[in-house]
C-alpha cells in the first residue's frame, strides 16, 4: 500500500509508515490510498470477531508494511482493560427508535479514543520501521475531545512530545479540566484566543512552514498530527462500522447482506468519511446522513454543492462540532474529483483565498452515498429529553445532533432501513446540558454537574471521571493565534 497526497501526485507516494508519521503532506494536502484497497472477505467471517479483532482485520487491509505481530501488539495494547466495556463498541438494542453506538467507553469519554489509543502504537512502530531518530512532536488542534484523547494516548510514550491548542472558552467545563488534569511529563495544552478553526489553520500554516521545520530538524524534532488528518488516525475508525454490523448480525436485528444507514455527528469530517471507507470496502450501508449543529456548512454543502465558511460562528451546546473548516472533506473531493489532484488543488486555494468554493455537478453526483441535516440548539435540548423520556437513556449534545437529524430523516425520507446513531461521547463530558435538557433545573457547571447526573441516572461514574475529582489541575496558558509558533519555538 502506498499513500499519496490529495494535492501531489502518485509518483510522489509513500507508504503507511511516512505517511503516519508525517501526519500532513509537505504540501498541505491528506494522505490518501493510491491504489484503494479491495480486500476479499464475506460479511459472515466478520460476526463472531472481537473488537481487536476487527480492528486488526482493517488495518491489515491498509498497513500492510507492519507485520502480523507489529499489529496483533497494536491492537492489544489499545484496547484493553483502559475500556470500561469488554466490547470496546456496544451497540444498544432498540432506543427511541434507532440504535446507538456507543464510541464513549474508553479512558477520555469520547470517540476519540478508538483511534487515539491505537496511534500512538502505529507511530512508535512507524518510527523504527522508517529509522527516524528524531523526536515526535504531535501538534494538534482540538476542539474538545482530540485534545484530551492525544495526550491520554500518547502519555509518556518514550520519544513523543504532544502540543495541544484549543480555543479558550470554547469548550466544556468537563472537557477542559480533563485536559488541565492530563499526567504526562511529554504534554503540553494551551488556549488560544479565537475558535478552533484559527486555531486549526494556524496548525496548518505551522506545519507547511519548512524553514521552521528544518530548524526543528537540526534541533532533533520533527512534527506529526493525531488529527483526524493523519492517515493512522483516519483508519482505525472504519473499524468500529464493521464490528457494529456484525453486532447486529449476531443479535439478530438485521440478516447478513441487509443494508444500515449511519447518522454521524459532523465537525471536522473524519469519522463519516471512515463510514464512507466501510462502504467502498464493501460494507452494505445505504445511506451516511451528515449531521451538524447550527454551524451547518456542510448541510449546505450537501445540499447546493457550494461550501462557504463566510458565515457567522456559534459557540453551541455542542462544542466539538463548532466547526466551519472541515479538513477531512478534502478527502472525499479526492474521490468525487476522480483522484485528479489539480481540481482539489483549485478548490482549496478557492477555500483559502475566498472562504468558499462550489463543486460541479459531476462532482455532486458522486456524492449520492450521503444526505445531510443539521439540529439547532432547542432541537438538541428536545432530543435529549425526548430520547430520556421515551427509554431512560441519557444522550449527550453531540450524539443528541445525530439522533434529532436520523428522526428527521426517517420521518421524511426512509423510515423502514435500520438506522444506527454514533454517539461519541458520554453524558457525563456535558452533564451541564444534558440535565438542563432532562430536569429543566438549575444546574451548577462542572464536577457538581456531573455528581447532580450521576444521582439522576443512578448508575456508575466511568473511571475517566472519577479521576477528575482527584487529580490536580494545570494552571490555563492562554495565547493569541499568532503566538502559537512562538510557543512552540520557547517550549522545544
Amino acid at each position: 500500500m502506498k499513500y499519496r497526497s490529495t494535492r501531489g501526485t502518485a509518483d510522489q507516494a509513500i507508504n503507511s509508515a511516512a505517511a503516519i508519521i508525517q501526519g500532513l503532506a509537505p504540501d498541505g494536502g491528506l494522505y490518501v490510498p493510491v491504489t484503494f484497497p479491495q480486500p476479499t472477505f464475506s460479511l459472515d467471517q466478520l460476526v463472531g470477531l472481537s473488537y481487536q479483532e476487527t480492528a486488526k482485520l482493517v488495518l491489515s487491509w491498509f498497513f500492510d508494511d507492519y507485520s502480523d505481530e507489529q499489529l496483533q501488539d497494536s491492537v492489544t495494547a489499545a484496547y484493553g482493560s483502559q475500556f470500561d466495556d469488554a466490547k470496546i463498541v456496544p451497540v444498544t438494542a432498540k432506543t427511541a427508535g434507532n440504535y446507538y453506538m456507543e464510541l464513549f467507553h474508553g479512558p477520555t469519554l469520547a470517540f476519540k479514543d478508538l483511534a487515539l489509543q491505537v496511534l500512538p502504537q502505529l507511530m512508535t512502530r512507524a518510527v523504527k520501521l522508517q529509522g527516524v531518530d528524531h523526536n515526535i512532536v504531535i501538534l494538534t488542534a482540538t476542539s474538545g475531545d482530540t485534545g484530551t484523547a492525544s495526550m491520554r494516548g500518547f502519555q509518556d510514550v518514550d520519544g513523543t512530545q504532544v502540543i495541544v491548542f484549543y480555543p479558550h472558552g470554547g469548550v466544556s467545563p468537563v472537557q477542559l479540566r480533563q485536559m488541565l488534569t492530563q499526567q504526562g511529563r511529554n504534554l503540553k495544552v494551551v488556549a488560544v484566543e479565537g475558535n478552533f478553526d484559527q486555531a486549526q489553520a494556524n496548525v496548518k500554516k505551522i506545519f507547511g512552514d519548512r524553514e521552521f521545520g528544518q530548524q526543528l530538524a537540526q534541533a532533533g524534532h520533527q512534527f506529526s498530527s493525531a488529527n483526524s488528518m493523519n492517515i493512522g488516525r483516519l483508519i482505525p475508525q472504519i473499524a468500529y462500522y464493521f464490528y457494529t454490523y456484525a453486532q447486529m448480525v449476531a443479535q439478530q436485528t438485521i440478516q447478513l447482506g441487509d443494508q444500515l444507514s449511519f447518522t454521524v455527528p459532523t465537525g471536522n469530517f473524519g469519522d463519516i468519511l471512515a463510514g464512507y471507507y466501510a462502504k467502498k470496502l464493501g460494507l452494505p450501508i445505504k445511506k451516511l446522513i451528515c449531521a451538524s449543529n447550527q454551524n451547518n456548512v456542510l448541510t449546505d454543502f450537501f445540499k447546493t454543492g457550494k461550501y462557504d465558511r463566510n458565515r457567522p460562528f456559534f459557540l453551541t451546546n455542542s462544542p466539538s462540532m463548532d466547526i466551519l473548516v472541515s479538513s477531512n472533506l478534502e478527502r472525499l473531493l479526492f474521490d468525487a474529483a476522480d483522484q485528479d489532484e489539480t481540481v482539489v488543488q483549485d478548490l482549496m486555494q478557492q477555500l483559502a483565498q475566498t472562504g468558499a468554493y462550489q463543486i460541479s455537478d459531476d462532482m455532486r453526483a458522486q456524492l449520492s452515498d450521503f444526505a445531510a441535516g443539521f439540529a439547532s440548539e432547542a432541537d438538541i435540548q428536545a432530543e435529549i429529553k425526548r430520547v430520556y423520556e421515551t427509554d431512560g437513556y441519557a444522550i449527550d449534545p453531540h450524539t443528541a445532533v445525530a439522533s434529532a437529524v436520523a428522526h428527521r430523516y426517517q420521518a421524511e425520507e426512509d423510515g423502514t432501513t435500520p438506522m444506527v446513531v454514533l454517539s461519541t461521547a458520554s453524558p457525563y463530558k456535558f452533564p451541564e446540558t444534558v440535565l438542563k435538557a432532562i430536569t429543566e433545573q438549575p444546574v451548577e457547571p462542572g464536577l457538581k454537574a456531573v455528581n447532580q447526573l450521576n444521582q439522576l441516572l443512578q448508575d456508575t461514574l466511568p473511571a475517566g471521571v472519577r479521576d477528575l475529582f482527584e487529580l490536580k489541575e494545570r494552571a490555563e496558558v492562554v495565547v493569541e493565534p499568532d503566538e502559537m509558533k512562538q510557543y512552540i519555538q520557547t517550549h522545544l
